[in-house]
Protein backbone atom coordinates (compact mmCIF):
# COMPACT_ATOMS: atom_id res chain seq x y z
CA UNK A 1 0.00 0.00 0.00
CA UNK A 2 1.54 3.29 -1.09
CA UNK A 3 1.34 6.63 0.70
CA UNK A 4 1.91 10.33 0.06
CA UNK A 5 4.16 12.55 2.15
CA UNK A 6 2.94 16.05 1.31
CA UNK A 7 5.52 18.50 2.62
CA UNK A 8 4.79 22.19 3.27
CA UNK A 9 4.62 24.44 0.23
CA UNK A 10 3.09 27.86 -0.24
CA UNK A 11 3.27 28.77 -3.92
CA UNK A 12 1.81 27.51 -7.16
CA UNK A 13 2.39 28.78 -10.70
CA UNK A 14 2.33 27.86 -14.36
CA UNK A 15 0.06 26.75 -17.20
CA UNK A 16 -1.17 23.25 -16.39
CA UNK A 17 -2.84 20.64 -18.57
CA UNK A 18 -4.65 18.00 -16.50
CA UNK A 19 -5.62 14.63 -18.02
CA UNK A 20 -8.72 13.98 -20.09
CA UNK A 21 -12.22 13.86 -18.66
CA UNK A 22 -12.88 10.47 -17.10
CA UNK A 23 -16.63 10.44 -17.75
CA UNK A 24 -16.18 11.23 -21.44
CA UNK A 25 -13.28 8.75 -21.79
CA UNK A 26 -15.47 5.90 -20.46
CA UNK A 27 -18.35 6.79 -22.75
CA UNK A 28 -16.13 7.16 -25.81
CA UNK A 29 -15.07 3.51 -25.47
CA UNK A 30 -18.58 2.21 -24.78
CA UNK A 31 -20.40 4.11 -27.51
CA UNK A 32 -17.52 3.96 -30.00
CA UNK A 33 -17.55 0.16 -29.64
CA UNK A 34 -21.30 0.04 -30.38
CA UNK A 35 -20.98 2.33 -33.42
CA UNK A 36 -20.73 1.44 -37.07
CA UNK A 37 -17.28 2.43 -38.37
CA UNK A 38 -14.05 3.68 -36.81
CA UNK A 39 -14.13 6.17 -33.95
CA UNK A 40 -10.93 8.09 -33.25
CA UNK A 41 -10.51 9.50 -29.74
CA UNK A 42 -7.87 12.06 -28.71
CA UNK A 43 -7.11 13.21 -25.16
CA UNK A 44 -8.24 9.85 -23.71
CA UNK A 45 -7.59 9.51 -19.97
CA UNK A 46 -4.86 6.90 -19.43
CA UNK A 47 -6.03 6.18 -15.87
CA UNK A 48 -6.83 2.69 -14.64
CA UNK A 49 -10.59 3.27 -14.49
CA UNK A 50 -10.93 4.23 -18.15
CA UNK A 51 -8.52 1.46 -19.13
CA UNK A 52 -10.78 -1.04 -17.31
CA UNK A 53 -13.58 -0.06 -19.67
CA UNK A 54 -11.26 -0.30 -22.68
CA UNK A 55 -10.05 -3.79 -21.72
CA UNK A 56 -13.61 -4.99 -21.07
CA UNK A 57 -14.72 -4.08 -24.59
CA UNK A 58 -11.59 -5.66 -26.05
CA UNK A 59 -12.58 -8.82 -24.16
CA UNK A 60 -15.96 -8.64 -25.92
CA UNK A 61 -14.38 -8.71 -29.36
CA UNK A 62 -13.88 -5.03 -30.12
CA UNK A 63 -10.58 -4.12 -31.77
CA UNK A 64 -9.22 -1.08 -29.92
CA UNK A 65 -5.75 0.37 -30.56
CA UNK A 66 -4.15 2.83 -28.16
CA UNK A 67 -1.11 5.03 -28.62
CA UNK A 68 -0.76 7.24 -25.55
CA UNK A 69 -3.94 9.28 -25.26
CA UNK A 70 -5.00 8.54 -28.85
CA UNK A 71 -7.42 5.62 -29.21
CA UNK A 72 -8.85 4.03 -32.36
CA UNK A 73 -12.03 1.98 -31.90
CA UNK A 74 -13.20 -0.36 -34.64
CA UNK A 75 -16.91 -0.35 -33.84
CA UNK A 76 -18.85 -3.61 -34.08
CA UNK A 77 -22.32 -2.04 -34.22
CA UNK A 78 -25.03 -2.05 -31.60
CA UNK A 79 -25.45 -5.85 -31.69
CA UNK A 80 -21.85 -6.86 -32.41
CA UNK A 81 -20.45 -7.61 -28.94
CA UNK A 82 -19.29 -11.17 -28.26
CA UNK A 83 -19.39 -13.24 -25.08
CA UNK A 84 -16.20 -12.69 -23.02
CA UNK A 85 -14.19 -15.77 -22.10
CA UNK A 86 -14.18 -14.89 -18.38
CA UNK A 87 -15.63 -12.41 -15.91
CA UNK A 88 -15.03 -8.76 -16.81
CA UNK A 89 -12.82 -7.21 -14.12
CA UNK A 90 -13.64 -3.51 -13.82
CA UNK A 91 -11.15 -2.75 -11.05
CA UNK A 92 -12.20 0.28 -9.02
CA UNK A 93 -14.51 1.79 -11.62
CA UNK A 94 -18.09 2.43 -10.52
CA UNK A 95 -18.80 4.21 -13.81
CA UNK A 96 -17.76 1.12 -15.79
CA UNK A 97 -19.88 -1.36 -13.86
CA UNK A 98 -23.00 0.80 -13.64
CA UNK A 99 -23.07 1.99 -17.26
CA UNK A 100 -22.01 -1.35 -18.74
CA UNK A 101 -24.78 -3.10 -16.81
CA UNK A 102 -27.26 -1.26 -19.00
CA UNK A 103 -25.53 -2.38 -22.19
CA UNK A 104 -24.92 -5.97 -21.07
CA UNK A 105 -28.44 -6.52 -19.75
CA UNK A 106 -29.57 -6.55 -23.38
CA UNK A 107 -26.95 -8.86 -24.92
CA UNK A 108 -27.56 -12.40 -26.16
CA UNK A 109 -24.83 -13.82 -23.89
CA UNK A 110 -24.39 -14.29 -20.14
CA UNK A 111 -21.62 -12.33 -18.42
CA UNK A 112 -20.25 -11.51 -14.98
CA UNK A 113 -18.94 -8.15 -13.79
CA UNK A 114 -16.43 -8.09 -10.93
CA UNK A 115 -14.24 -5.45 -9.28
CA UNK A 116 -11.63 -4.82 -6.61
CA UNK A 117 -12.25 -4.79 -2.86
CA UNK A 118 -13.55 -1.21 -2.90
CA UNK A 119 -15.90 -1.68 -5.86
CA UNK A 120 -17.21 -4.91 -4.35
CA UNK A 121 -18.63 -2.91 -1.42
CA UNK A 122 -20.51 -0.36 -3.51
CA UNK A 123 -24.29 -0.44 -3.95
CA UNK A 124 -25.62 -1.55 -7.33
CA UNK A 125 -29.33 -1.78 -6.47
CA UNK A 126 -29.81 1.66 -7.97
CA UNK A 127 -29.08 0.23 -11.44
CA UNK A 128 -30.31 -3.32 -10.87
CA UNK A 129 -33.84 -2.19 -9.95
CA UNK A 130 -34.67 -0.18 -13.10
CA UNK A 131 -32.96 -2.78 -15.31
CA UNK A 132 -35.12 -5.54 -13.80
CA UNK A 133 -38.15 -3.34 -14.45
CA UNK A 134 -37.08 -3.34 -18.12
CA UNK A 135 -36.87 -7.15 -18.11
CA UNK A 136 -33.21 -7.78 -17.24
CA UNK A 137 -32.14 -10.80 -15.20
CA UNK A 138 -29.33 -9.90 -12.80
CA UNK A 139 -27.92 -11.66 -9.73
CA UNK A 140 -25.81 -9.79 -7.18
CA UNK A 141 -24.17 -10.22 -3.81
CA UNK A 142 -26.92 -8.61 -1.74
CA UNK A 143 -27.05 -5.63 -4.09
CA UNK A 144 -23.27 -5.40 -4.50
CA UNK A 145 -20.82 -6.82 -7.08
CA UNK A 146 -20.15 -9.28 -8.52
CA UNK A 147 -23.08 -8.96 -10.92
CA UNK A 148 -24.18 -11.96 -12.97
CA UNK A 149 -26.23 -10.88 -15.98
CA UNK A 150 -28.27 -13.46 -17.90
CA UNK A 151 -28.38 -12.86 -21.64
CA UNK A 152 -31.16 -13.33 -24.15
CA UNK A 153 -33.73 -11.05 -22.49
CA UNK A 154 -36.07 -8.81 -24.47
CA UNK A 155 -36.02 -5.45 -22.73
CA UNK A 156 -38.95 -3.08 -22.79
CA UNK A 157 -38.80 0.70 -22.55
CA UNK A 158 -39.86 2.26 -19.26
CA UNK A 159 -40.56 5.66 -17.76
CA UNK A 160 -38.15 5.92 -14.83
CA UNK A 161 -38.12 8.63 -12.19
CA UNK A 162 -34.68 8.76 -10.57
CA UNK A 163 -35.06 8.58 -6.77
CA UNK A 164 -31.72 10.40 -6.41
CA UNK A 165 -30.00 12.60 -8.99
CA UNK A 166 -27.36 10.28 -10.50
CA UNK A 167 -25.76 10.52 -13.94
CA UNK A 168 -24.60 6.92 -13.68
CA UNK A 169 -28.10 5.55 -13.12
CA UNK A 170 -29.58 7.83 -15.79
CA UNK A 171 -26.92 6.70 -18.27
CA UNK A 172 -27.37 3.02 -17.41
CA UNK A 173 -31.12 3.17 -18.12
CA UNK A 174 -30.66 5.15 -21.34
CA UNK A 175 -27.99 2.72 -22.60
CA UNK A 176 -30.31 -0.21 -21.89
CA UNK A 177 -32.97 1.79 -23.73
CA UNK A 178 -30.91 1.59 -26.93
CA UNK A 179 -31.93 -2.08 -27.05
CA UNK A 180 -35.42 -1.86 -25.56
CA UNK A 181 -38.74 -2.08 -27.37
CA UNK A 182 -40.38 1.34 -27.49
CA UNK A 183 -39.42 4.52 -25.66
CA UNK A 184 -37.23 4.76 -22.58
CA UNK A 185 -37.54 7.96 -20.56
CA UNK A 186 -35.65 9.08 -17.46
CA UNK A 187 -36.78 11.97 -15.29
CA UNK A 188 -34.22 13.41 -12.87
CA UNK A 189 -34.97 15.40 -9.70
CA UNK A 190 -32.03 17.73 -10.34
CA UNK A 191 -29.64 18.22 -13.29
CA UNK A 192 -26.75 15.74 -13.55
CA UNK A 193 -23.89 15.47 -16.03
CA UNK A 194 -25.22 14.92 -19.54
CA UNK A 195 -22.21 13.45 -21.33
CA UNK A 196 -24.13 10.32 -22.38
CA UNK A 197 -26.89 12.34 -24.04
CA UNK A 198 -24.38 14.63 -25.76
CA UNK A 199 -22.28 11.76 -27.09
CA UNK A 200 -25.28 9.78 -28.28
CA UNK A 201 -26.37 12.82 -30.28
CA UNK A 202 -22.80 13.24 -31.59
CA UNK A 203 -22.93 9.64 -32.84
CA UNK A 204 -26.22 10.29 -34.62
CA UNK A 205 -28.68 8.82 -32.09
CA UNK A 206 -31.68 11.00 -31.31
CA UNK A 207 -32.18 11.86 -27.63
CA UNK A 208 -35.20 14.00 -26.82
CA UNK A 209 -34.58 16.33 -23.88
CA UNK A 210 -37.43 18.29 -22.31
CA UNK A 211 -36.38 20.09 -19.13
CA UNK A 212 -35.51 17.29 -16.68
CA UNK A 213 -36.77 14.40 -18.88
CA UNK A 214 -34.63 12.50 -21.37
CA UNK A 215 -36.18 10.03 -23.85
CA UNK A 216 -34.92 7.80 -26.64
CA UNK A 217 -36.41 5.09 -28.82
CA UNK A 218 -34.76 1.68 -28.98
CA UNK A 219 -33.58 -0.02 -32.14
CA UNK A 220 -31.49 2.73 -33.72
CA UNK A 221 -27.84 2.75 -34.76
CA UNK A 222 -24.74 4.72 -33.82
CA UNK A 223 -22.39 6.16 -36.45
CA UNK A 224 -18.66 6.48 -35.71
CA UNK A 225 -17.09 9.92 -35.40
CA UNK A 226 -14.06 11.71 -33.98
CA UNK A 227 -14.08 12.55 -30.27
CA UNK A 228 -11.75 15.01 -28.53
CA UNK A 229 -11.76 14.51 -24.76
CA UNK A 230 -11.35 17.81 -22.87
CA UNK A 231 -9.42 18.09 -19.58
CA UNK A 232 -11.35 16.72 -16.61
CA UNK A 233 -12.94 19.40 -14.41
CA UNK A 234 -12.93 16.97 -11.46
CA UNK A 235 -9.15 16.62 -11.72
CA UNK A 236 -8.81 20.37 -12.34
CA UNK A 237 -10.72 21.04 -9.10
CA UNK A 238 -7.72 20.00 -6.98
CA UNK A 239 -5.62 22.73 -8.61
CA UNK A 240 -8.44 25.29 -8.42
CA UNK A 241 -8.59 24.76 -4.66
CA UNK A 242 -4.79 24.55 -4.38
CA UNK A 243 -4.35 27.96 -6.04
CA UNK A 244 -7.22 29.54 -4.11
CA UNK A 245 -5.80 28.54 -0.70
CA UNK A 246 -2.11 29.04 -1.53
CA UNK A 247 -0.47 32.22 -0.16
CA UNK A 248 1.19 32.77 -3.56
CA UNK A 249 -0.52 31.37 -6.62
CA UNK A 250 -1.25 32.17 -10.23
CA UNK A 251 -2.07 29.20 -12.45
CA UNK A 252 -4.00 28.62 -15.65
CA UNK A 253 -5.66 25.27 -16.36
CA UNK A 254 -5.82 24.69 -20.11
CA UNK A 255 -8.75 23.29 -22.11
CA UNK A 256 -10.97 22.28 -19.18
CA UNK A 257 -14.44 20.84 -19.74
CA UNK A 258 -17.00 23.42 -18.58
CA UNK A 259 -20.11 21.41 -19.46
CA UNK A 260 -22.86 23.25 -17.54
CA UNK A 261 -23.81 20.03 -15.71
CA UNK A 262 -20.29 19.86 -14.23
CA UNK A 263 -19.42 23.43 -13.22
CA UNK A 264 -20.77 23.37 -9.67
CA UNK A 265 -17.24 23.53 -8.25
CA UNK A 266 -16.56 26.77 -10.15
CA UNK A 267 -19.79 28.31 -8.88
CA UNK A 268 -19.12 27.20 -5.29
CA UNK A 269 -15.56 28.54 -5.26
CA UNK A 270 -16.74 31.86 -6.73
CA UNK A 271 -19.41 32.11 -4.00
CA UNK A 272 -16.59 31.58 -1.48
CA UNK A 273 -14.67 34.48 -3.03
CA UNK A 274 -12.17 32.64 -5.21
CA UNK A 275 -10.18 34.77 -7.66
CA UNK A 276 -11.15 32.66 -10.69
CA UNK A 277 -11.77 33.65 -14.30
CA UNK A 278 -12.59 31.80 -17.53
CA UNK A 279 -11.10 32.63 -20.92
CA UNK A 280 -10.91 31.24 -24.46
CA UNK A 281 -14.31 29.51 -24.21
CA UNK A 282 -15.06 27.24 -27.17
CA UNK A 283 -17.07 24.16 -28.19
CA UNK A 284 -15.49 20.95 -29.47
CA UNK A 285 -17.49 17.84 -30.28
CA UNK A 286 -20.56 19.05 -28.42
CA UNK A 287 -18.62 19.80 -25.21
CA UNK A 288 -17.72 23.26 -23.89
CA UNK A 289 -14.08 24.04 -22.99
CA UNK A 290 -12.29 26.99 -21.41
CA UNK A 291 -8.97 27.99 -19.89
CA UNK A 292 -9.38 28.67 -16.16
CA UNK A 293 -7.10 31.11 -14.30
CA UNK A 294 -6.98 30.94 -10.49
CA UNK A 295 -4.96 33.19 -8.19
CA UNK A 296 -4.52 33.37 -4.41
CA UNK A 297 -7.83 34.17 -2.77
CA UNK A 298 -9.37 35.14 0.55
CA UNK A 299 -12.12 32.57 0.93
CA UNK A 300 -15.19 32.88 3.15
CA UNK A 301 -17.48 30.17 4.49
CA UNK A 302 -20.88 29.77 2.82
CA UNK A 303 -24.06 27.73 2.92
CA UNK A 304 -23.60 25.68 -0.26
CA UNK A 305 -26.78 25.93 -2.38
CA UNK A 306 -28.38 22.49 -2.69
CA UNK A 307 -29.02 23.21 -6.38
CA UNK A 308 -25.24 23.04 -6.95
CA UNK A 309 -24.72 19.72 -5.13
CA UNK A 310 -25.36 17.37 -8.10
CA UNK A 311 -23.20 19.63 -10.30
CA UNK A 312 -20.18 19.23 -7.99
CA UNK A 313 -20.69 15.81 -6.43
CA UNK A 314 -17.19 14.48 -7.23
CA UNK A 315 -15.43 17.70 -6.27
CA UNK A 316 -16.60 18.02 -2.66
CA UNK A 317 -13.51 16.46 -1.04
CA UNK A 318 -11.45 19.29 -2.58
CA UNK A 319 -14.14 21.85 -1.65
CA UNK A 320 -13.88 20.66 1.98
CA UNK A 321 -10.20 21.66 1.95
CA UNK A 322 -11.17 25.10 0.63
CA UNK A 323 -13.78 25.38 3.41
CA UNK A 324 -11.11 24.52 5.99
CA UNK A 325 -9.05 27.50 4.82
CA UNK A 326 -12.00 29.92 4.63
CA UNK A 327 -13.08 32.48 7.19
CA UNK A 328 -16.24 31.33 8.98
CA UNK A 329 -18.41 28.25 8.61
CA UNK A 330 -19.25 26.30 5.47
CA UNK A 331 -22.37 24.12 5.52
CA UNK A 332 -23.18 21.39 3.03
CA UNK A 333 -26.55 19.58 2.99
CA UNK A 334 -28.37 17.46 0.43
CA UNK A 335 -25.28 15.41 -0.39
CA UNK A 336 -26.20 11.90 0.79
CA UNK A 337 -24.78 10.58 -2.51
CA UNK A 338 -21.27 11.27 -1.12
CA UNK A 339 -21.71 8.41 1.34
CA UNK A 340 -21.77 5.76 -1.43
CA UNK A 341 -18.78 6.83 -3.53
CA UNK A 342 -15.43 4.99 -3.42
CA UNK A 343 -15.67 5.65 0.31
CA UNK A 344 -18.11 7.44 2.62
CA UNK A 345 -16.54 10.72 1.54
CA UNK A 346 -18.28 12.80 4.21
CA UNK A 347 -17.05 10.69 7.12
CA UNK A 348 -13.59 10.00 5.70
CA UNK A 349 -12.96 13.70 4.99
CA UNK A 350 -14.28 14.62 8.45
CA UNK A 351 -11.86 12.16 10.07
CA UNK A 352 -8.92 13.59 8.11
CA UNK A 353 -9.87 17.19 8.84
CA UNK A 354 -10.03 16.36 12.55
CA UNK A 355 -6.48 14.99 12.34
CA UNK A 356 -5.45 18.38 10.91
CA UNK A 357 -7.21 20.27 13.71
CA UNK A 358 -10.20 21.52 11.72
CA UNK A 359 -13.49 21.60 13.63
CA UNK A 360 -16.32 19.86 11.79
CA UNK A 361 -19.69 18.25 12.37
CA UNK A 362 -20.96 15.37 10.25
CA UNK A 363 -24.61 15.62 9.22
CA UNK A 364 -26.74 12.83 7.82
CA UNK A 365 -26.58 14.37 4.35
CA UNK A 366 -23.59 16.70 4.61
CA UNK A 367 -21.13 18.44 6.90
CA UNK A 368 -20.40 21.68 8.74
CA UNK A 369 -16.79 22.87 8.54
CA UNK A 370 -15.40 25.67 10.66
CA UNK A 371 -12.63 27.44 8.79
CA UNK A 372 -9.33 27.76 10.61
CA UNK A 373 -5.71 26.78 10.21
CA UNK A 374 -4.20 23.36 9.80
CA UNK A 375 -2.36 22.18 12.92
CA UNK A 376 0.39 19.61 13.27
CA UNK A 377 -1.26 16.33 12.21
CA UNK A 378 -2.23 14.10 15.15
CA UNK A 379 -1.91 10.97 13.02
CA UNK A 380 -1.81 9.50 9.54
CA UNK A 381 -4.71 10.34 7.26
CA UNK A 382 -6.46 7.24 5.91
CA UNK A 383 -7.80 7.73 2.38
CA UNK A 384 -9.61 4.37 2.40
CA UNK A 385 -8.17 3.86 -1.09
CA UNK A 386 -10.27 6.75 -2.42
CA UNK A 387 -8.29 8.72 -5.00
CA UNK A 388 -10.16 11.99 -4.41
CA UNK A 389 -9.55 11.85 -0.65
CA UNK A 390 -5.82 11.25 -1.26
CA UNK A 391 -5.44 14.19 -3.65
CA UNK A 392 -7.54 16.56 -1.54
CA UNK A 393 -5.37 16.14 1.55
CA UNK A 394 -2.22 16.44 -0.56
CA UNK A 395 -3.51 19.88 -1.64
CA UNK A 396 -3.86 20.87 2.03
CA UNK A 397 -0.05 20.92 2.23
CA UNK A 398 -0.14 24.40 0.67
CA UNK A 399 -1.46 25.74 3.98
CA UNK A 400 0.19 23.35 6.42
CA UNK A 401 3.47 23.93 8.26
CA UNK A 402 4.06 20.23 8.82
CA UNK A 403 4.25 17.22 6.48
CA UNK A 404 0.96 15.40 5.92
CA UNK A 405 1.08 11.61 5.64
CA UNK A 406 -1.73 10.03 3.60
CA UNK A 407 -2.19 6.26 3.47
CA UNK A 408 -3.66 4.16 0.66
CA UNK A 409 -3.06 6.47 -2.30
CA UNK A 410 -2.68 3.68 -4.87
CA UNK A 411 -6.02 4.46 -6.55
CA UNK A 412 -4.88 7.94 -7.61
CA UNK A 413 -3.70 6.07 -10.71
CA UNK A 414 -7.34 5.36 -11.57
CA UNK A 415 -8.16 8.95 -12.48
CA UNK A 416 -5.03 11.14 -12.41
CA UNK A 417 -1.88 9.11 -13.18
CA UNK A 418 0.48 12.13 -13.32
CA UNK A 419 -0.94 13.97 -10.28
CA UNK A 420 2.28 13.93 -8.26
CA UNK A 421 4.48 15.03 -11.15
CA UNK A 422 2.15 17.85 -12.23
CA UNK A 423 1.72 19.05 -8.64
CA UNK A 424 5.45 19.16 -8.03
CA UNK A 425 6.09 20.91 -11.34
CA UNK A 426 3.69 23.65 -10.22
CA UNK A 427 5.43 24.12 -6.85
CA UNK A 428 4.11 21.49 -4.43
CA UNK A 429 6.29 18.93 -2.64
CA UNK A 430 4.63 15.50 -2.72
CA UNK A 431 6.57 12.27 -2.38
CA UNK A 432 4.99 8.88 -3.02
CA UNK A 433 6.49 5.99 -1.06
Amino acid sequence: MSKFIASPANSLSGNLKVPGDKSISHRSIMLGSLSNGITKVSGFLEGEDALSTLKAFQAMGVKIEREGDNVTIHGVGINGLKKPEKALDLGNSGTSIRLMSGILAAQAFDCELVGDESLSKRPMGRVINPLKEMGAVIESNDGKPPLKITGGQNLKGIQYDLPVASAQVKSCVLLAGLYANGDTCVTEPAPTRDHTERMLKGLGYEVRVNDNKMCLTGGGELTATQIQVPSDISSSAFFMVAAAISPKADITLLGVNINPTRTGVIDILKLMGANLTLANEREIGGELLADIRIQSSKLKGIQIPESLVPLAIDEFPAVFIAASCATGETILTGAKELRVKESDRIQVMADGLSILGIENQVLEDGIKIQGGSFKKPTGIIESHHDHRISMSFAVASLRCNYPIEINGVDNVMTSFPNFVNLSNTAGMAITEI
